[in-house]
């Protein structure tokens, strides 16, 4: 109940209002079964519009901090996250990424949309940055499609370090599904690669061929 009247009454209609997005290609999504929604990853107001202009429910795997914080920004994170159903992973430990992937596979296997930023984080500087494989990986496993989706306008509904969200055009694109059979390891790169290659041609962005988490860090240091 509670994500559906986030997405038509409480929430939905601000960032309607905020973003007036621009969709394409939102018919070559199923109507139902399962399906994997690839997209790159700008601010944190991705998966929201995402759940907002797709018909059907999307879930998340999100991590456990979500889940845990204090304060009044926690409480709210926390609120949101449970009520729509979004999935809690610890990625501090080192089965972290096998249980992201179990959960995923479980959110298809009963039918479902699973929703994932390949990249893994934030894009720095509104560039795409190379992908992580776990989404061709369930994607082999389930047979799901994957659906390659590029945002854009959503890093300035949202800046980075900034508590409230701006007016500012929307653009969500969705590719032709993608359909990846069972391969051995070096093709699960590759099909990462052109799912990546995918989504950048669609977002008319540049492509950076690190991942966007060691960019971070080199920054950083």
């Amino acid at each position: 109940m509670w994500y559906w009247l986030l997405k038509q009454v409480l929430v939905g209609p601000v960032l309607r209002l905020l973003g007036r997005p621009k969709i394409e290609g939102l018919h070559h999504v199923p109507k139902d079964g399962p399906v994997i929604i690839a997209a790159n990853h700008l601010a944190v107001v991705d998966s929201f519009y995402l759940c907002l202009v797709l018909r059907r429910r999307v879930t998340f795997i999100a991590k456990q901090e979500y889940f845990t914080g204090s304060g009044f920004r926690g409480r709210i994170n926390r609120f949101v996250m449970n009520a729509t159903g979004q999935v809690p992973v610890d990625r501090s430990g080192g089965t972290a990424g096998s249980d992201s992937l179990a959960a995923a596979v479980r959110i298809l296997r009963s039918g479902g949309i699973w929703g994932i930023h390949p990249e893994g984080t934030r894009s720095p500087d509104g560039r795409v940055y190379r992908g992580r494989t776990g989404a061709v990986r369930v994607a082999m496993e389930t047979g799901a499609p994957v659906i390659p989706v590029a945002l854009s306008g959503t890093d300035r509904v949202n800046p980075r370090n900034r508590r409230l969200l701006r007016p500012a055009k929307v653009g969500i694109s969705f590719g032709h599904p993608r359909y990846i059979p069972p391969a051995d390891p070096p093709a699960v790169r590759q099909a990462t690669d052109e799912l990546m290659a995918d989504i950048v041609r669609r977002s008319g962005r540049p492509y950076v061929d690190c991942y966007a988490a060691t960019f971070k860090a080199a920054d950083a240091a």
